[in-house]
């Protein structure tokens, strides 16, 4: 499954792609360097994911579905939780003893949430809305990606409008950041 395609199939692969890399950490010794730029590459990935979905999924779940308040509300609150964890984990080495405490929450806090997105959101969204609004909501997601931030940011506004606002900027400071530090690469 690659990226396109509707913003069921974007945000799946998304969350393939963490778990993958949730997959090569746990396959690592502890205490390994490798484990800390692979704790940083899903950090990145999920940071990003979770601005897209703030500024255009919950959104969208809050006009389609008739309990849409309360799901988005929820779901806003476990992206708060795991951003606090991923701004713990952000201050630790892969030596560090808290390290594979943070990662271990990060790792359980995601899991659970995905669950939850696949097993029970997706499928009512994909009930209440036409195909031509998750087309266009997949396109928006997409889009924001590319300029979200890269880092946690736990005291950030999370809905609409402030999030909106407030997104590019954070993720331009947070590219440069990655840029200048090497944080991310992957070679």
């Amino acid at each position: 499954m690659g990226h396109g395609g509707d913003v069921i199939q974007e945000l799946t692969t998304d969350h393939r792609e963490v778990d993958e890399i949730f997959a090569q950490i746990e396959a690592l010794p502890m205490g390994d360097k490798r484990r800390k730029d692979l704790a940083d590459q899903a950090v990145i990935e999920l940071v990003r994911h979770s601005v897209a979905e703030e500024m255009h999924l919950y959104p969208a779940v809050r006009r389609f579905l008739p309990d849409g308040d309360e799901i988005a509300d929820r779901e806003i609150q476990d992206h708060a939780e795991a951003e606090r964890t991923m701004k713990e984990l952000e201050g630790c080495s892969a030596d560090d003893a808290r390290f594979d405490e943070f990662i271990g929450r990060l790792m359980r806090e995601i899991r659970e949430h995905v669950t939850d997105e696949e097993q029970n959101l997706f499928p009512r969204l994909r009930e209440a809305a036409a195909p031509e609004e998750l087309e266009k909501l997949g396109e928006k997601v997409r889009s924001a990606k590319k300029t979200a931030p890269t880092r946690p940011h736990p005291s950030a506004p999370q809905t609409p409008p402030a999030n909106k606002l407030l997104a590019p900027g954070a993720g331009l400071v947070d590219r440069v950041r990655d840029v200048l530090t090497g944080r991310g690469r992957t070679d």
